[in-house]
């Protein structure tokens, strides 16, 4: 391992994250369309935070300045990877922890009282913003003069949804983007960091895919913003949505989410923009290059069948939906499932609707969208579409050679052979998620104290396996305790930590977090 290369590149991953606080400065100020005063502590604990973000790039850089030639091998490239998106949250949570940002606990009786976050929850926050997650420990975002509710200032909500959007296409992308010089080293720290399997069109000239692919999402959130704001939203409430939306998050500057506008036009256009979030951002690229656009898009299996699953999730959920609720219109019932599904499916999770109170097949069949996620190279979580595509066919062929075991048939996705070490590594992430899941949620029941469930163990059992589902695939919101209209506030330091390492490793598929608890990979070449 070269320390040296390794310091010199998370020093320069500090001071990205530290610029990227100043953007949020403005809207301590009223003249960005903030109602009340000037915002003190939220713009003081900004500066302070950029302040300690520089310092500590600036001293990580200096001590590897004698790195600056040094060739980057794939050990490096992991490392940077891992502990840079663990260095980002860490820096991320400090304008949560200097700025004073406060929530709720249960104090005695169970009447909630305000406190300010501590460091597990401003961590927890941070880490949920880049990894696109979404879970918040905030229990009250919106502004108002009651002093019995948390103060949570404006720009610290868009600096909240501001990580939401450099982890979207993600910080080492754009770190890719900008550095020059990278060679062999910024293949690898674009093919550990790009969620999925990596398409072939991002292979070569790897700084112009990485600055084609964050150019695209450039212009599709300014679109985005530019629709939300005709459509009635404020500047804030519109960068921040796009921000939530793009990056497939899930942070609101609304306590309802998204459903707190009301408005069945801002609803569809997130619909659709949640939908070309979780297509692979490789096809927006080869579709320009070759300006051949529906051809592109319905010529790959995986978004064919990205939109088939999305459809026939939102019609089962819309029917089930409305014949067990005969208050609720066919209309609604259709605009309420066509949301949750997406923003389900895309790992977005606004809600506009308590999904929690549906029957359980509707919260069963949101729970399996959970893992599923988007499209390989999207901002979207889950497993990725094209591992089922291809755990499938593995399944299929499998089973065919139980009866012809001499039978020798290449296993093809849209006409790319699929050779014996993609194949392998299918099955092995399929094994690991599962894995993590399971051990994951016995350790959070026995590390989270029972007391919110009040002897229920049947609903604490569910609860806790949403929570790390919804984590570990970077959704946000879960069922029960954990649902749209919930929050993790009440979780103990402990299980915040422990959700925010699941955080992570969904983030980055396992292996560039894996790899750093293995003591070999730590040695010199």
């Amino acid at each position: 391992m070269n320390w040296l290369l390794l310091c010199r590149m998370l020093g320069l991953l500090a001071a990205l994250v530290g610029g990227s606080m100043i953007f949020s400065l403005p809207w301590a100020f009223p003249a960005c369309g903030q109602t009340g005063a000037f915002e003190s502590d939220g713009f003081y604990g900004l500066l302070a935070s950029i302040g300690c973000s520089l310092a500590i790039g600036g001293s990580l850089a200096w001590i590897g300045r004698k790195a600056r030639d040094a060739p980057m091998l794939r050990k490096e490239a992991l490392a940077i990877v891992g502990l840079g998106w663990v260095l980002a949250g860490s820096l991320g949570a400090l304008p949560f922890l200097l700025s004073g940002t406060e929530t709720t606990t249960d104090g005695p009786g169970g009447k909630p009282i305000v406190i300010r976050v501590g460091v597990a929850d401003a961590v927890f926050e941070s880490i949920s913003g880049f990894t696109t997650t979404g879970a918040s420990v905030l229990t009250h975002v919106e502004a108002d003069s009651d002093p019995t509710t948390p103060n949570v200032p404006r720009c610290i909500l868009f600096w909240r949804s501001f990580t939401h959007w450099l982890g979207g296409m993600g910080i080492v992308v754009l770190f890719v983007a900008i550095l020059r010089r990278l060679g062999a080293g910024g293949k690898a720290l674009l093919r550990g960091e790009v969620p999925g399997p990596m398409s072939e069109t991002v292979r070569p000239r790897v700084q112009q895919a990485a600055m084609v692919m964050w150019a695209i999402y450039v212009a599709i959130s300014l679109l985005l913003a530019v629709v939300l704001i005709i459509e009635g939203m404020s500047l804030f409430d519109s960068l921040c949505h796009t921000f939530g939306t793009m990056a497939t998050g899930g942070f609101s500057t609304r306590n309802d989410s998204v459903g707190g506008f009301g408005s069945w036009w801002i609803d569809g256009t997130i619909v659709v923009f949640m939908i070309a979030a979780g297509t692979n951002f490789s096809l927006y690229h080869l579709a320009l290059s070759q300006r051949k656009l529906w051809q592109t898009f319905f010529r790959d299996t995986e978004f064919r069948i990205y939109l088939a699953v999305l459809a026939t999730s939102t019609i089962g959920l819309a029917a089930v939906v409305h014949f067990s609720n005969e208050d609720t219109s066919p209309l609604t019932s259709l605009r309420e499932a066509t949301f949750q599904a997406t923003a389900i499916m895309t790992t977005t999770g606004f809600a506009t609707a308590d999904f929690d109170t549906w029957n359980d097949f509707s919260r069963g069949l949101l729970l399996l969208l959970m893992f599923v996620g988007g499209c390989a190279g999207s901002t979207g979580g889950g497993l990725k579409v094209v591992r089922f595509i291809l755990f499938a066919k593995i399944v299929r062929l499998e089973i065919e050679q139980a009866f012809r075991p001499n039978v020798v048939r290449p296993l093809r996705l849209s006409g790319t052979t699929i050779d014996k070490a993609q194949r392998h590594q299918v099955v092995v992430y399929f094994c690991l998620v599962l894995l993590i899941f399971i051990l994951s949620w016995m350790l959070l029941l026995v590390i989270q104290p029972g007391s919110p469930w009040q002897g229920q163990e049947s609903d604490r059992l569910i609860d806790t396996a949403s929570a790390v589902a919804a984590t570990l695939n970077n959704i946000g919101p879960g069922l029960g305790v954990f649902g749209p209209t919930q929050n993790y506030a009440f979780l103990a330091p402990q299980s915040k930590i422990l959700l925010s390492i699941l955080m992570l490793l969904g983030r980055l598929e396992l292996f560039a977090i894996l790899v750093l608890f293995i003591p070999s990979f730590w040695r010199s070449r």
